[in-house]
């Protein structure tokens, strides 16, 4: 089984140690790990370092053209990655799944190398001029999670390197060979030390947090853990990115129609198996249609296949890892104990592997860990209500503010309704729905500042301000 390797300053580098990465279909190794030592982590700071000095003062089109030479590189190995990440992350290839995410990770690198940030003119005329000038910060750290480890890690990288900023990026230990093989195709065509990886477990990723070499950190993944990292920036006063956990409401009004909607609620709760930080993880249908949407819902789960990602017939895969197979079991049986009816699923399958089937639990409310805390996984409460503002108040009270949507035959009269949540990102009968153009981020404690778009790119530059 193939052992991989760091790549630092353009070369690869040998670990003495190594940790296997298990399929979590079937607790299959897959490949070998390679355990980055601080010391490790020190010459790839060092590398980056040295890379920023000369990457960022070449011009906005030659940055442009590198990255339209990584999405080409992307494009090219596309399958390769797709076969890599089902096996390290259990999604299948087909659907929504692996080969879907490498196609987002093209796009989104594809749409990064086209944006801009020209000099803006804040005042030219006779008592003067005044530019506003956005400059590269220098080495961004990113440390990116186990749910999409590469469209997530092209979300990390490709902006920063727009930007001319240089990358020192720290997967998660239970996904993280596809994203050495993205780096390493990445540096088939950027110069040496622009993009770096290590590997290891969480105690890397605190020491490349803390780092003094490194000025911003960007980082996906859970919100307690962002909150160490936040705190880790604090002695350097290090620029932050953080998008973190969500618990994103679903508000079906009563004029919606459940047969058009019901795919729709589905997807939006159980992509990647419902392990995406803007999930759909509550849903709140009024009293008057409530059984037509759960009957609705439970018909659709009827045909979704899971099983291993390798099977093409497969349409979703396993929970990730034992850790998160445990929790979502946990939140299920708490909400049966509590009255929760169970609609699908509700135990795990009796196979090998970490297979949880998709499990619907209608009759739970507020105060139930599978309402209040984030289940990331395929297990979605649903829950009724007869007053739509107080629906709304209450599904505002989570500390989570990550996204929402509100679903009605009447799309303005849902929008009056949607912008009243509080959440970065808000969708009307979708819900999920990213895309490269469109801001995306949290509010609350899901997160701090902003990824895509113009003005996820603002985030890796700092403001000059030339005043002649």
């Amino acid at each position: 089984m193939k052992q991989y390797t760091l790549l630092i300053g353009g070369e690869p580098v040998a670990t003495s140690h190594h940790a296997p990465v298990a399929n979590p279909s079937n607790g299959d190794v897959v490949g070998h790990m390679p355990l980055a030592s601080e010391a490790d982590l020190d010459r790839a700071v060092a590398a980056a370092t040295e890379a920023f000095r000369s990457w960022s003062q070449t011009s906005s089109e030659e940055r442009a053209k590198a990255c339209r030479a990584v999405a080409e590189k992307i494009n090219e190995h596309a399958e390769e990655l797709a076969q890599i990440l089902t096996r390290e992350q259990g999604k299948p290839l087909n659907g929504l799944g692996s080969r879907f995410e490498i196609g987002g990770a093209l796009a989104w690198t594809r749409h990064t190398a086209e944006l801009d940030l020209p000099v803006e003119i804040l005042q030219d005329d006779n008592e003067g001029r005044v530019e506003l000038h956005r400059k590269p910060i220098g080495v961004v750290g990113s440390i990116t999670p186990w749910n999409w480890p590469v469209m997530i890690a092209c979300w990390h990288i490709v902006p920063a390197v727009r930007a001319g900023n240089t990358v020192v990026i720290k997967p998660s230990p239970l996904t993280p060979l596809s994203t050495i093989r993205l780096v390493e195709i990445m540096n088939e065509v950027l110069p040496p030390g622009v993009v770096n990886v290590i590997t290891g477990e969480n105690s890397i990723g605190a020491a490349l947090s803390s780092h003094p070499g490194i000025a911003k950190m960007t980082f996906t993944g859970s919100t307690e853990t962002g909150k160490k990292v936040m705190a880790s920036a604090v002695a350097t006063l290090k620029r932050l990115t953080l998008e973190l956990g969500g618990n994103d409401a679903g508000i079906v009004l009563p004029d919606a129609d459940p047969k058009a909607i019901v795919e729709g609620l589905f997807w939006g709760a159980f992509i990647n198996n419902g392990q995406t930080c803007a999930a759909l993880k509550r849903l709140y249908v009024h009293d008057s249609i409530y059984e037509e949407v759960c009957r609705g819902l439970a018909d659709y789960t009827s045909r979704i296949v899971v099983g291993d990602g390798l099977d093409e017939a497969s349409i979703l895969g396993p929970v990730q890892n034992e850790m998160q197979f445990n929790k979502v079991r946990e939140l299920v049986d708490d909400a049966r104990a509590h009255g929760g009816r169970i609609l699908t699923g509700g135990a795990p399958m009796d196979r090998p592997g970490y297979f949880y089937p998709i499990t619907l639990v209608a009759d739970v409310d507020h105060g139930v860990r599978l309402v209040d805390e984030e289940q990331f996984g395929p297990a979605l409460p649903i829950i009724r209500y007869s007053d739509i503002d107080e629906v709304v108040a209450r599904a505002n009270q989570n500390p989570a503010g990550l996204g929402g949507s509100v679903w009605s035959s009447d799309a303005e009269k849902a929008k009056r309704y949607a912008v009243q949540l509080e959440c970065g990102s808000v969708w009307i009968n979708k819900h999920g729905t990213i895309q490269p153009n469109a801001p995306f981020g949290g509010v609350k404690q899901s997160g701090i500042g902003v990824e895509f778009g113009a003005e996820g790119l603002k985030e890796f530059t700092t403001i000059q301000t030339v005043l002649s």
